[in-house]
Order: structure tokens, then sequence, then C-alpha cells
């Protein structure tokens, strides 16, 4: 498998990781964890070396499937998981990232994760409550004691990415960025590639979209993020969307390519620090996914891609207004 190094630290990850949320929440349904172990497992053999993971996916359940499948395997591997979060009683009760609950989150994701040290710690959400400053330096002291080896910030804003770099060197954001959501382009990146950050974005397929498994008359379980989302729950959006992708299907099958190919491809041309990490559970699109980072087109090709995209504007927010109001921060 192909790699990438993020940060200034360096820290080598496959071209294209693994996001393991969907396994325990958001998108189901989810699998029986022997079976995800399993999956796990072949994912590694196949050269896979990257897993994202969080205290909140699944209230720990996530790390705790994750701690049990790389244990055999630690040394192939490289995860990160993420913090901030005021858990009580198996519910989250807002956001929290004071050194203390920092100090009691990192001791919880090492113990479900059966590590010694973590390899990517994020904060998961800025707290506007908790100087950014102060986060840093409690990751500082982290690294120091060996808990933690690199450090990120997700759906941080540029200033705060400053503030936090300055005080101890970030390695990378986590943000959602793709075909679907460019954003970070206007902003974000050029922030990123001046201080030698690296960008892992989420949701790379457009939570499902770009794959073109979607359809604009499709509904979803209460229990899956979409629902939620005006992207996916408002058929205006949908049918807009529905657009961009029917056009990013034809462009891959005219290079014998799967949408998702297409889509991963185009995030790793943008930069050659970015590492998406497309989630699933099945066999045939983690090959799918990871064959991504061997796709080769040509300039013209990038450009006909790129007038595409121009040409579909995406409607509708991607999150919902309580979730919008924690990102860029």
């Amino acid at each position: 498998m192909k790699r990438r190094k993020l940060g200034k630290a360096g820290l080598e990850v496959s071209a294209i990781g693994l996001g393991c949320m969907g396994m325990s929440q958001s998108y189901p349904p989810f699998p029986e964890k022997e079976e995800m172990v399993r999956f796990i497992h072949q994912a590694v053999d196949m050269g896979q070396n990257f897993f994202d993971t969080s205290e909140l996916y699944g209230i720990y359940r996530n790390e705790e499937l994750l701690g049990e499948a790389l244990e055999s395997c630690r040394n192939k591997a490289v995860i990160a998981t993420k913090f901030g979060w005021d858990i009580q009683n198996g519910k989250v009760c807002g956001l929290d990232s004071r050194p203390e609950t920092i100090r009691r989150a990192v001791e919880g994701s090492l113990k479900r994760l059966r590590t010694d040290h973590i390899d990517l710690y994020y904060q998961h959400r800025v707290d506007p409550e908790v100087p950014i400053e102060e986060v840093a330096g409690t990751m500082s002291e982290l690294a120091q004691e060996g808990k933690i080896l690199c450090w990120g910030l997700s759906e941080a804003g540029t200033a705060t990415i400053r503030r936090a770099d300055a005080v101890f060197p970030v390695t990378a954001l986590q943000s959602e960025y793709s075909m679907w959501y460019r954003e970070p382009e206007k902003d974000v990146l050029p922030v990123l590639e001046e201080l030698g950050i690296g960008f892992v974005p989420f949701s790379p397929l457009g939570k499902g979209f770009l794959t073109g498994a979607l359809t604009k008359d499709m509904t979803f379980a209460d229990n899956d993020i979409r629902h939620t989302i005006p992207r996916f729950n408002r058929a205006e959006h949908m049918a807009a969307s529905q657009a961009l992708v029917e056009a990013v299907i034809q462009f891959a099958d005219e290079k014998e390519l799967a949408p998702a190919q297409v889509a991963l491809a185009w995030l790793l041309h943008q930069r050659p620090w970015i590492v998406p990490i497309p989630g699933t559970k099945r066999m045939e699109y983690l090959q799918e996914n990871m064959s991504a980072a061997y796709v080769e087109l040509s300039e013209a090709d990038w450009e006909e891609l790129e007038e595409i995209l121009n040409r579909h504007p995406v409607s509708g927010e991607r999150y919902a207004p309580d979730m919008l109001r924690m990102t860029g921060r």
C-alpha cells in the first residue's frame, strides 16, 4: 500500500485510511464485533495501516472494537482517536477539553485500545470554553510522557489552527472535504500548506453519495446520521446532488473506474499531504477504496473533472444547525 506523511513529524500512514465510525454508529446496520475484527485483520493484511476512531463513536464501543482487532498487530497500525467530550453515564453532555478531562480521556482510550500510546490524538471539536493554547500545552505534556506521538484538530478554523500550532506543532487537521464539500480550499488548505500540517478528510465520498449507490428518492433510518442532514433529508437538495453524481459516474465509466475511486483519487491529487479516510464494512469496497491510491489520470482528465464539478454546484448544508455550530471555530 502506498504511504504518505502527515505533518512536520512525518507520521507515515496509508495513502487511504480507514474510518471506523460506521462500524459502531451513524451508518446502520452495525455488524457483530467478531465480523468487524476479522474485517480489520484483513485490512491490515492488505497493507492498510491507518485506522480512525474516537471515544465518541458508539460511546467507547468503537475504540474497544479497534483495540481488540489491532492488539495482535499493533506494530503494523497507526491509530488515530479523539477527545473533547463530557461523557456521563454513557451519554454525551457537551464539549469538554479541560486538561483534567483530557487526561481522563486519554487513559480511557489507551485502555480500550489496548495500547501504551496513541499515534495521533485529535481534539474532536474546538471547545470555546478552553483556550486552545491550554489544550496544546496538555498535548505537549502527553507527548513528553509517551502517551501520544502526535496530535491534531478536527473541524477547527484557521485562527485556532495557527494558535495551536504555535504552542505544540499540529500534525494533522481532520475535517470534511470532498468533491461534495470544497470549503476547505478557500482558507484552510493554504494555512495547512504554510504550516506544514497534514489534512485528513472525513466523509471523502460525501457520506456515500459520491459512490453512486444512493438515489434522490432514498430515505434514511432515524439512527442514520444522514436522516438529520439537509443535503439528505430535503428532496430538492438530493435532486441537485444527483446531477453531480451522475456526471461523476459517467466520467468514471469512461475511465473504467468506480465513482468512489475517482472521488478518492481526486482528493489525493489536490495535495501530497492529504489522506482521506473513507469508511466501509465490506471487503469489496475496502479494496476499491485502497486501489484509488494507484489511479493515474492525465492532466486533461483532471481538468475535465474540474469542469464537471464547476458545472454542478452542491445544494444544502452538510450538517444540521446544532452540529454546524461546532465547526470552524
